[in-house]
């Protein structure tokens, strides 16, 4: 018999009577530790202070975060470990709200109203289950993945009913280690057996990221055929497609995701991104509506989503001025942005911009125009810099904003930090035919593309003299940093002067700006890690 009278529970419900009455309940199963709260955010608050052994909490608490959004924060801020059972408790049904809180996988569903018999029956299973997984929870906790390998192997001969869930525990922790031809053995191996919706989500994504398109897509595909409410299989395909350049097809992909599950703002938003590529301001309207919607309680709000609808309502109107209706729109989504961002500068510069574009098309030039110097005065103190795409798409819209200026200073600096990327420089080339910001990089990419040879034939004295000149040349330049930066790591092992580490040091420090989104971001972080452990 489970006992409960150690274990520490959370009821979340905006309902008092509902609160007292499933505290009632679990004292007469001998429950003693029982937290309440009224709201997600105080559900959130109570987590970051205690450690739960069960939460139980309702989907629907009006306004404010729901059930799903608590269990996002939570597993994005590490406020509940993979012992503590969660438990979504709803009167509701829909397939919307069924969806979307399964995606985030709580331990349990439970619909309103239900008896202290029943809600027992629930809890001994889910105890009795991580009871048995415990082996593989403790190291999962401490992300000590290849502990979870071979606690997999034991728990399944042992409790062979809770293979299954091993099988995807073992997944998880052969990709967390990069494992990837044992994870595509395991994967093959499991659905040769049966058919698993996780199993063939993730082997579809495991080739996507391969580059192996055609297997990604016929994996997904007959995983569609068999699962078809697995709003993950659609949005692996997209992706599938987007790669190989059919993103009208990714969009319809995105469409049936969204169809079958709409209350994800990551989902919303992209197929808003995608709709805006295929020339769909009324879809990708609708979609970014939704995303800036379901965003205003989630760990996910991005102002992106603010900032893209409001380029899509300027796209619905073309050359002409928008609506009265999409002003007014436009005016509260930015407005939006610079209140609830307002210590960005980059943001609000951003909202200011997009704003005075529109008020050039309704013929308020004037107003258009100030709002064009304050994000010209914003741009002068930006701590780090934005995204390539970002920067071509601020240099622009300065430029049409009478900003010539300042956008030429916009394109030198992206040049310089992104040079190295022929799109990059595509993209900036199709906005100034000056040769100082175009041809400005080239003696420097000779040198880091000799460096790279160097390094590659473990000539590493070498190699660094060779990032070095790169770097002095383009001291801003991201990959350049990083190169010099991996290469004094390496003479450091050997070498461990202070003169290195002092220049690798300021090779890192030089590239801090970097937004958190670049795909080295990952790279910087690991290098950051290495130098303080030598």
């Amino acid at each position: 018999m489970i006992s409960y009278n150690q274990k520490r529970f959370l009821i979340v419900d905006d309902f008092s009577d509902f609160r007292s009455s499933v505290k009632s309940m679990l004292g007469q199963m001998a429950a003693k530790h029982i937290d309440i709260a009224a709201n997600g955010e105080e559900a959130i608050a109570q987590c970051r202070n205690c450690k739960y052994d069960i939460i139980l909490h309702d989907y629907n608490l009006g306004e404010g975060k729901n059930g799903q959004q608590v269990l996002e924060e939570l597993h994005q801020g590490g406020l509940i470990s993979p012992q503590c059972i969660f438990i979504m408790v709803t009167a509701e049904s829909s397939q919307a709200m069924v969806l979307a809180a399964l995606e985030f996988e709580p331990d349990a569903y439970l619909t309103k109203p239900f008896t202290r018999a029943s809600l027992q029956q629930r809890l001994d299973k889910l105890v009795e289950r991580k009871i048995a997984l415990q082996p593989i929870l403790a190291p999962l906790a401490q992300q000590q993945h290849r502990e979870v390998l071979q606690a997999c192997e034991k728990v399944i001969k042992a409790e062979p009913r809770y293979a299954p869930l091993c099988q995807r525990y073992k997944a998880d922790a052969l990709k967390a280690l990069g494992m990837h031809k044992e994870l595509e053995a395991q994967l093959t191996s499991l659905l040769a057996e049966r058919p698993m919706p996780w199993a063939l989500s993730m082997l579809g994504n495991h080739w996507l990221e391969r580059g192996e398109l055609d297997k990604a897509e016929s994996s997904l595909e007959q995983g569609m055929s068999q699962f078809p409410m697995l709003p993950a299989l659609y949005d692996c395909l997209a992706k599938v497609k987007v790669a190989k350049g059919d993103l009208i097809k990714a969009q319809t992909f995105l469409e049936q995701a969204v169809k079958i599950s709409p209350n994800s703002p990551q989902r919303q938003a992209e197929l808003g991104k995608l709709a805006r590529a295929n020339q769909d301001p009324e879809r990708a309207i609708r979609a970014y509506r939704q995303a800036v919607n379901l965003g205003r309680h989630s760990k996910f709000r991005d102002p992106e989503n603010h900032l893209n609808l409001a380029g899509s309502l300027q796209d619905q109107a073309g050359d002409g001025a928008p609506s009265p209706k999409a002003l007014l729109e436009i005016r509260q989504t930015l407005g939006d942005v610079s209140k609830s961002w307002k210590n960005d500068p980059g943001l609000t510069a951003r909202a200011d911009l997009a704003q005075a574009t529109s008020l050039i098309k309704a013929g308020k030039q004037s107003e258009a125009k100030q709002l064009a110097l304050n994000a010209s005065e914003k741009l002068g103190s930006l701590d780090t810099f934005f995204p390539a795409e970002t920067a071509l798409e601020v240099a622009s819209q300065l430029r049409a904003l009478g900003q010539a200026d300042q956008a030429d200073t916009l394109l030198s600096t992206c040049a310089e930090m992104y040079g190295d990327d022929p799109k990059v420089m595509a993209g900036i080339a199709e906005q100034t035919s000056d040769p100082a910001i175009l041809t400005a990089g080239e003696h420097a990419q000779t040198h880091n593309r000799e460096g790279i040879r160097l390094y590659q034939q473990k000539q590493y004295p070498e190699a660094l003299e060779s990032f070095r000149a790169a770097q002095a040349m383009q001291p801003r330049n991201i990959s350049f940093a990083l190169n010099t930066a991996q290469s004094l790591v390496r003479l450091l092992i050997n070498e461990p002067t202070p003169a290195l580490r002092e220049e690798c040091m300021a090779c890192l420090e030089q590239v801090r700006s970097m937004p958190s989104s670049d795909h080295r971001h990952e790279r910087y972080r690991k290098l950051c890690e290495r130098l303080a452990s030598l």
